[in-house]
């Protein structure tokens, strides 16, 4: 089945994220914290710990790092305590953009991101303004010249709603977010190795943004990339 092409811009927000190794850690460390702080410390039993500790281990961090946050958390160590909050708004050209925050000041906070939108050409919306525009799934994107007829097999097997092929040839697999780490474990021990596997929110359908337009987007969506508090930003712009 066929869907738009992504591929160019998942590298680049691979290319991104390498650049911020450091600012990565960070947010993977908070997304510890809040998840054993709400299911436990124990990965076996919480399943957002596991996912968190799957990022945590694929951005290289080391065990020790892991440990003591989680420990911070369970109220084995002194930590700070973080609220998850969304924000919902429009971009250029009526593009929808959620961003997810960890914070320890819901004024800094809504502050920051308020002026983002406000400076960069945006508008911050209420709470539900934009979030109907998306699905929550599990998904995972394959380079082009992946075996499509290999990955569809297996995905499909262990329980995946979809693959989409896009025109340059990359696969992506979208499952229900329950149903993740079995499509995740099905996949990788069949021997294929995603090039990004990670619970998000879809859109269901995209704004082709092009030019200046293009260019604007993606200023205001580095913008709100870089604030401290930002945990993730979703979007239906194609760029």
């Amino acid at each position: 089945m066929a869907g738009h092409s992504k591929w160019a811009n998942i590298q680049h927000r691979k290319g991104r994220q390498d650049e911020k190794r450091g600012r990565i850690w960070t947010r993977i460390i908070r997304e510890i914290i809040v998840a054993a702080r709400a299911g436990g410390g124990d990965p076996a039993a919480n399943p957002r710990l596991r996912l968190a500790i799957d990022k945590a281990k694929a951005a290289n961090m080391p065990a020790d790092n892991i440990k003591r946050n989680i420990d911070k958390a369970t109220g084995n160590l002194e930590g700070v305590s973080y609220e998850e909050i969304r924000y919902e708004g429009y971009g250029i050209g009526g593009a929808a953009i959620i961003v997810d925050t960890m914070t320890d000041n819901r004024q800094r906070t809504v502050a920051e991101v308020r002026h983002a939108f406000n400076k960069y050409g945006g508008n911050m919306g209420t709470e539900g303004s934009v979030a109907f525009q998306f699905q929550r799934v599990g998904q995972f994107f394959f380079a082009p010249g992946t075996d499509e007829e290999k990955v569809m097999e297996v995905a499909l097997e262990a329980g995946a709603n979809d693959v989409l092929t896009d025109d340059e040839g990359a696969i992506e697999v979208l499952c229900d977010p329950n149903d993740f780490e079995a499509v995740k474990n099905a996949l990788e021990s069949a021997g294929l190795t995603p090039e990004m596997a990670e619970v998000t929110m879809r859109a269901d359908n995209t704004i082709a943004l092009e030019g200046e337009d293009a260019q604007r987007m993606q200023k205001l969506l580095d913008v709100l990339e870089d604030l401290d508090d930002v945990q993730d930003i979703f979007h239906n712009a194609a760029l």
